[in-house]
């Protein structure tokens, strides 16, 4: 068996799509999937009027086969004055789970943020996922238990941008 981690091209971007939405199907969160796939590829691949990726991908093989991504963008910390790394999304299909590829996603993630003079790679879990947890337990990772994840979004986000242009 073969593991390889590889930089997502653009020709990939139907196999992101689809591991998004089984990502989403696995949190039970399939509902709230609505991306556009087009526009999904200029944020990724910096193809838009733009020209900046947002985000990047990493793909996953096992014996050439797509198994899995990680969709990850740089962050930053004031205090340690330096650029961190933030895993958005890592997913492995079930079929492929237990044969490394999860460890493998994250061990190149820390290369890069070493190779980037990054201060940490960070990501959250849901509070339910019990074996992810103690997947990254398992490989040194800690619980930041003392931060609360807060989010304006929908209507709440135009809102508050409407009352902070008054």
């Amino acid at each position: 068996m073969t593991l390889s981690i590889r930089p997502a091209k653009p020709a990939d971007l139907p196999l992101i799509g689809q591991f998004i939405r089984d990502l989403a199907e696995y949190e039970r969160l399939a509902h709230e999937v609505r991306f556009d796939e087009a526009v999904l590829g200029e944020r990724l691949f910096g193809q838009g009027a733009g020209g900046r990726p947002y985000a990047e991908v990493l793909i996953g093989e096992v014996d050439g086969i797509a198994q899995g991504f990680a969709l990850f963008f740089h962050n930053f910390s004031t205090f340690e004055g330096k650029p961190g790394i933030y895993l958005e999304d890592l997913f492995v299909k079930p079929e492929a789970r237990g044969m490394g590829l999860g460890k493998a996603f994250l061990q190149r993630l820390a290369q890069l943020a070493i190779e980037r003079d990054c201060a940490r790679l960070e990501w959250w879990v849901l509070d339910w996922n019990e074996p992810a947890i103690r997947f990254y337990k398992a490989l040194g990772a800690k619980p930041m238990d003392e931060w609360t994840t807060f989010r304006v979004d929908g209507p709440a986000l135009c809102e508050l941008a409407d009352d902070s242009l008054t």
